[in-house]
């Protein structure tokens, strides 16, 4: 419909609006299917890794054996922070992590070489290199925050088991180093979010990667976006016990109130990605020992069942707070962790956007006051 026909058609929070081609990712939201670069999530998340993973988002391709080697040694050598940033991260010690985080990715464009540089090989130089950077930020203020020193990288673990081993200070198990490898695979890229297309929007100004990376962590430290997977972990304690969920959630329908993990904005079926951080609560919990929050998560999924045929099915996000809980990670850094993930993706899409750049400007239609005269302020 066209405004020259008087007949405008609003799609809040343009619902349904296709605004660019992508060759990227792609979600049926119907048969809960999501692929990058034309590959499977299961094949990714049960037989690749989250280098390998970056690799074919930001090169289109999955790598062979020694270009692999080569992107994995540029991902090592970007785990540096500068000792300025660093001063930023502790001056902001008492703050939340995503703050932190904004600010600190906003810092670091005043020490990247190819801040400047918009160029496609520049801004993938950049994004490997944030890659890197935004695990070191979220490690190191976890220790500034409670008076420690940031753990250095170990130049032999791999991405996932490296932040493990800056955040906890020790190195982790392969078991707990994969799950956090399939994690960040499953967070690595979903199409125009809400954070993507806020680094979209930002890149259409002709702004760079670090102007567009803080709009897309300032986007995503909203909790309608990335606050699920805290909020699920809260909800589990809440539940407390198996026996409790069948209740828990009658109590939630019926008073209109969402169950946090369920439901999404582009899957009618089952989160595909869900699955798999299904299986790793399932590890972990009894590793850990505490196999209940396993078991309160499938009460809640089975006393959601009649809730499935309307659209509401669990997603990625219901799972994931718990393998963190479980590691022993605070809740505020669960959203962070979703960043560290997200990286390589916030970056493909502002390549794409900047291939033929457009600025993204849609319109709102009007619907205040009609035309009136000025009054002097004495007369009013």
């Amino acid at each position: 419909m066209s405004e020259e026909d008087g007949k405008i058609e609003i799609h809040r929070g343009l619902k349904g609006v296709y605004f660019e081609r992508s060759r990227v990712c792609f979600i049926d939201g119907r048969a809960g299917e999501l692929r990058y670069r034309g590959y499977s999530i299961h094949d990714l998340a049960e037989r690749s890794s989250f280098e390998e993973a970056c690799y074919l988002l930001l090169k289109g391709e999955l790598p062979r054996g020694e270009e692999l080697e080569r992107f994995d040694a540029e991902l090592k050598a970007a785990r540096v922070l500068p000792s300025a940033v660093l001063d930023v991260i502790g001056s902001m010690r008492q703050g939340h992590p995503m703050d932190v985080l904004r600010t600190a990715v906003s810092a670091l464009a005043a020490f990247d070489p190819d801040t400047a540089d918009n160029s496609p090989a520049a801004t993938l130089r950049k994004g490997v290199r944030l890659t890197s950077q935004v695990p070191m930020i979220v490690a190191a203020h976890e220790h500034l925050r409670h008076g420690r020193a940031p753990v250095p990288p170990d130049p032999g673990l791999g991405h996932a088991a490296n932040f493990l081993h800056m955040l906890k200070g020790s190195a982790p198990t392969a078991d707990a180093a994969k799950l956090m490898d399939t994690d960040m695979i499953l967070h690595a890229e979903h199409g125009s979010n809400a954070s993507a297309f806020a680094a979209r929007v930002v890149a259409g100004t002709d702004a760079n990667l670090h102007a567009a990376m803080t709009a897309a962590v300032a986007a995503l430290s909203g909790p309608a976006h990335g606050g699920a997977a805290e909020n699920v972990m809260r909800m589990a304690q809440e539940v407390g016990d198996p026996a409790n969920a069948a209740e828990y959630v009658r109590r939630k329908r019926a008073n209109r109130e969402a169950v946090m993990g369920f439901g999404h904005r582009v899957y009618r079926a089952e989160d595909p990605r869900a699955r798999h951080m299904r299986e790793g609560v399932l590890r972990l919990s009894r590793e850990m020992g505490q196999p209940k929050w396993y078991l309160i998560l499938e009460a809640l999924v089975e006393a959601m069942k009649p809730y499935a045929r309307h659209g509401v099915n669990v997603n990625v996000d219901f799972y994931a707070g718990v393998v963190y809980y479980l590691h022993g990670i605070p809740e505020d850094l669960f959203v962070p962790i979703f960043a560290i993930g997200r990286v390589p993706g916030w970056t493909v899409q502002v390549l794409e956007q900047l291939e033929n750049n457009i600025l993204i400007r849609p319109l709102t239609l009007y619907n205040g006051p009609e035309p009136r005269p000025y009054v002097p302020i004495g007369e009013r």
